[in-house]
């Protein structure tokens, strides 16, 4: 006869699937859990003529200290307080089709790849408004706290 020591069972919720929803004419960010808000910030979008992309995505990348590309000229800026990435990047869209803009003022081609993401920003009173070239902008503190609630696969939904 074969004896097994009795094993307890906990009682497992199903997990609930954290996601991303980003409101570009409220200018926040929701991260939800089911049904449930577990935080919201408040976010800088995409200039007319470089408005962020709608749709659904999925965040593809992330990134500490990122350095950051200039998406025309390709001027390269390291980490630190001259970087318009902040301190945390975190992609969910990339398109290798090239893109051109114009926003009434300023005329930019970009050949090759352009991507879009969540990144902190020194620029504080940036956050709010709708000044950069497709990208979310968040206080820097903020995109850190989201970089800890986020993982690679993480569903995003950005609105109209």
């Amino acid at each position: 006869m074969l004896t097994t020591p009795s094993l307890a069972f906990a009682a497992v919720e199903p997990s609930v699937q954290r996601r991303l929803v980003l409101d570009r004419r409220q200018r926040h960010l929701l991260v939800l859990e089911g049904s449930q808000e577990r935080r919201r910030f408040p976010v800088g979008v995409g200039r007319p003529g470089w408005e962020t992309p709608v749709g659904q995505f999925s965040v593809i990348e992330l990134a500490v200290e990122p350095t950051w590309e200039h998406p025309a000229t390709g001027q390269r800026i390291p980490p630190g307080p001259a970087n318009p990435l902040g301190s945390r990047w975190i992609g969910f869209y990339r398109d290798c089709k090239g893109r051109v803009g114009f926003n009434g003022r300023e005329h930019l081609v970009v050949k090759g790849c352009v991507s879009a993401g969540f990144h902190g920003t020194h620029q504080r009173t940036s956050v709010g408004q709708a000044l950069s070239h497709g990208c979310v902008r968040l206080l820097d503190e903020d995109v850190r706290e989201l970089f800890d609630l986020v993982e690679m696969g993480t569903p995003v939904t950005v609105l109209p």
